[in-house]
């Protein structure tokens, strides 16, 4: 396993430029979009996807490329990441995921924080994060078991699908939810809006990892 230091620059950036990626997408994909929101969700999901193919490939041999704390604690909860690791992991992936988000509104001449007015919330959207993540750390798991190979294109392809069956349009994860604050923005989630999703994210990561015990293991 690399040193610490390593896998850490290793989330921050993959975090910077996925998160950024969400953003990014979704203010051009609602400027260009011409009011239509569903085709401003098509931008933004297929643009999500093929980062996270690139950013997979790339970084997943460094630190894992998981950009996304409950991922993390799922992978320490498995005996696959040190569990001292996940908080230095988790804040590595916040501080990179949030610079990247500022770096998307100043590309976009916004400022760089424009703290976000989408109020998300209620059952059927956190239902949807709990499903969203228990379906993407099953999808690593499993396909980091069977078909190592393939975990960029698996991730990649389940969350663009994600995207448009899920009502929340499937953030799972807690860090990109957190950052998504900072823009006022079609990806953006008002701040009272975070901690419903945070609950369910983790809730849905846990059982999948107690599902994984049964199913994959």
């Amino acid at each position: 396993m690399p040193a610490l230091s390593r896998r850490l620059f290793a989330e921050a950036l993959g975090s910077f430029f996925l998160f950024g990626c969400v953003v990014g997408s979704g203010i051009m994909g609602e400027r260009l979009a011409g009011g239509s929101e569903a085709v401003a969700l098509l931008a933004n999901s297929i643009a999500t996807g093929a980062i996270l193919f690139v950013l997979i490939g790339w970084l997943g041999p460094i630190s894992g490329a998981h950009m996304n704390p409950a991922v993390s604690l799922v992978a320490a909860l498995r005996g696959e990441l040190p569990k001292v690791d996940v908080l230095p992991y988790t804040l590595a992936q916040l501080g990179g995921g949030i610079a990247g988000v500022i770096a998307a509104n100043l590309m976009f001449d916004l400022p760089a924080v424009v703290w976000s007015t989408h109020v998300r919330g209620g059952a059927g959207p956190w239902l949807g994060e709990g499903i969203a993540t228990f379906g993407l750390v099953l999808t690593i798991l499993g396909t980091v078991r069977h078909r190592p190979e393939h975990v960029p294109s698996a991730v990649a392809l389940y969350i663009v699908a994600a995207y448009w069956f899920t009502s929340s349009t499937s953030f799972a994860n807690p860090a990109i939810t957190v950052a998504r604050a900072f823009s006022d923005s079609f990806a953006g989630i008002a701040p009272a809006s975070i901690a419903g999703f945070v609950i369910a994210q983790l809730a849905g990561a846990l059982l999948a990892a107690m599902v994984a015990k049964r199913l994959i293991d």
